[in-house]
């Protein structure tokens, strides 16, 4: 038996508080994806027992809300906004699209509609600072938000869901353009896709970045449209 002096001391473990259980379930969920986050887990990557957990939060649906507060605080803007509408809204688009290529899993809790929480509010009032220079009510300010949400939301999942497809048959996507080549000039030949073909030969038909051309096309019909009012 050796002396109590010639062993090392037990490690400590760290104080088990709300921040951490978060912090451990953003940090699972952005290397496995949402489906790997459950209580049990988390309390296994502190080191503690998963009851011991619920005396911090009472559910896993719990859990997400606040994952999805976490991630929206790095959508604020720490600096001053710029004083025009459009440079200001680009501005925070940018920043809400970053947020979801870091945290891909965040477009999963859409459907689950989870809670907004302080650091979400704060993303939304932000927003409506961003159109303050325009002469508008509330309503519309709230459109025009809608809209520019419904654009980046979709453009982002669309974005998100390509860059997760799986790759099941162990092809990469160019061996399987090579593959699919052949009958894809055969069609072309046939004449009946007179559109689509010069695209598809200029190489402009497949994944091209055009979130901020999109988005600029959004806010020039918005701004169009108050213009004519």
């Amino acid at each position: 038996m050796s002396s109590v002096w010639s062993r090392p001391a037990p490690q400590r473990r760290p104080a088990l508080t709300r921040e951490a259980i978060v912090a451990a379930a953003v940090a699972i969920a952005d290397a496995e994806g949402l489906a790997a986050v459950s209580i049990r887990r988390v309390a296994a990557e502190l080191g503690a027992r998963a009851m011991s957990l619920y005396t911090h939060i009472e559910r896993k649906e719990d859990l997400l809300d606040l994952m999805a507060d976490e991630v929206a605080a790095e959508v604020l803007v720490e600096e001053a906004l710029p004083a025009d509408w459009r440079e200001a809204t680009l501005v925070i688009a940018r920043r809400e699209r970053e947020a979801v290529r870091r945290h891909p899993w965040r477009v999963d809790l859409v459907p689950q509609r989870v809670s907004v929480g302080p650091n979400g509010l704060r993303h939304v009032e932000q927003s409506l600072a961003a159109l303050d220079g325009l002469a508008v009510d509330e309503l519309t300010k709230w459109r025009i938000l809608a809209a520019i949400d419904d654009y980046s939301l979709g453009f982002t999942i669309r974005e998100s869901l390509e860059r997760a497809a799986p790759r099941t048959d162990g092809v990469n996507d160019a061996e399987r353009a090579a593959v699919a080549e052949p009958y894809m000039r055969e069609l072309i030949a046939s004449g009946e896709f007179p559109r689509l073909a010069p695209m598809i030969e200029r190489g402009v038909a497949g994944f091209d970045d055009n979130y901020e051309r999109g988005l600029n096309w959004l806010l020039d019909g918005i701004e169009g449209d108050l213009r004519g009012r």
